[in-house]
């Protein structure tokens, strides 16, 4: 059965991160205002004793969850999840109803885990989908943030839309020079991620938080965006110098692997094995089209975020005539050299191993024939 055009019955999830005081809550607040966000279930993370953003929303009602005095990454596996099932079964019971789902982050939590959630558990992955990830950063205080707080940087550079926010609070004559400067240094974070004003009259942050970000599982069209957005982007950005050195900057890097030749299976469940166990924590975001060599006709899709891979998902079909593997991976605290030169080796290494392991399969097999072969025959 072909996936073109075939509806996604889960429900999509705004991840809204960004750090302290970047604006997250006056976003959401105006966004709830609009009629088109009125069946929107929020869940905020606060981090502290008291409970103060929830009071803020100007809907407050059933559907608004908060989950209390915790940061939302190291509580992902935990309350997160058992907060999306009980969404889901209170609205399976007509107590609520709802279309669409925003997490609004704490600001000191990084959003990896979060997606790593929706991608690792099988029964939430089967409710829900990422539909997009929206950061906020301060104008006034985003560079400075930037260089002192590692997380804003990881905040960012998973997002796929940045909002630059409080503009109108710098000297009218500075605004624009302070702002160029700061699209620039987040466009070297994140090569892919639409940024703006969020107070640009061309820009809607209210139809943002209404996700429509690709979903390869979704149609051709739809994996074709999906994988040539992100490799076009990452290529671009390595020929990029950076105008300056910034420590938390360049601690991010992005490589693309591209192959001609299909993987094996096995190569490819030993490289991705490899790769969880070599980057770990350090993987902020990967996206894939694989060719793999037992089926020539349907590239695997891989997805995932910090750790890497828990499943493959296949399309029925490849989205165009390109039929070469594309992986793109988003790394904090591995050079872009090194993480070339990883990526690299381990496919290699991966490629001689199943080689090997298949001449060996072989061998037995023949052996196996001969001990069997009747008496006089050779």
């Amino acid at each position: 059965m072909s996936t073109e055009g075939r509806r996604d019955v889960r429900t999509p999830v705004t991840i809204l991160t960004g750090f302290l005081g970047s604006g997250k809550t006056t976003l959401l607040n105006r966004a709830l205002q609009d009629p088109a966000m009125a069946k929107t279930a929020v869940v905020i993370n606060e981090f502290g004793e008291i409970s103060i953003d929830h009071a803020l929303m100007t809907a407050s009602d059933d559907t608004i969850m908060v989950l209390e005095n915790g940061c939302l990454c190291c509580t992902v596996f935990g309350d997160l999840v058992q907060t999306l099932y009980r969404l889901y079964h209170a609205r399976e019971a007509r107590e609520i109803d709802f279309n669409q789902v925003v997490i609004e982050t704490s600001g000191l939590a990084e959003p990896s885990p979060i997606l790593q959630a929706f991608l690792s558990e099988p029964t939430l992955e089967g409710l829900y989908r990422i539909g997009a990830v929206i950061a906020t950063v301060d104008a006034v205080n985003g560079d400075h943030t930037l260089t002192e707080h590692t997380v804003s940087v990881r905040q960012l550079a998973v997002a796929d839309s940045i909002l630059i926010t409080k503009a109108d609070l710098l000297d009218a004559d500075k605004r624009a020079p302070r702002c160029d400067a700061l699209k620039a240094r987040l466009r070297r974070l994140n090569a892919t991620a639409m940024i703006a004003d969020v107070d640009n009259d061309l820009i809607d942050p209210i139809q943002m938080m209404r996700p429509s970000n690709a979903d390869p599982r979704l149609g051709l069209d739809a994996a074709k965006a999906w994988i040539d957005n992100a490799i076009d982007h990452t290529h671009v950005e390595h020929h990029q110098p950076a105008a300056h050195a910034h420590s938390h900057d360049d601690s991010i890097a992005s490589f693309s692997l591209v192959r001609d030749t299909a993987f094996p299976r096995e190569a490819l469940e030993l490289l991705m094995a490899s790769l969880e166990k070599h980057l770990g924590p350090s993987l902020l975001r990967v996206k894939g089209l694989i060719n793999v060599a037992e089926d020539p006709g349907r590239p695997a899709v891989v997805q995932g975020a910090q750790h890497l891979l828990h499943n493959l998902t296949w399309l029925d079909a490849w989205p165009d005539a390109d039929h070469r593997t594309r992986i793109v991976f988003i790394t904090q605290g591995v050079p872009h050299g090194e993480l070339e030169e990883m990526v690299t080796l381990l496919d290699r290494i991966a490629q001689r191993t199943a080689a090997a392991r298949l001449r060996a399969a072989r061998s037995g097999d023949q052996a196996e024939t001969s001990l069997h072969r009747p008496a006089g025959q050779t």
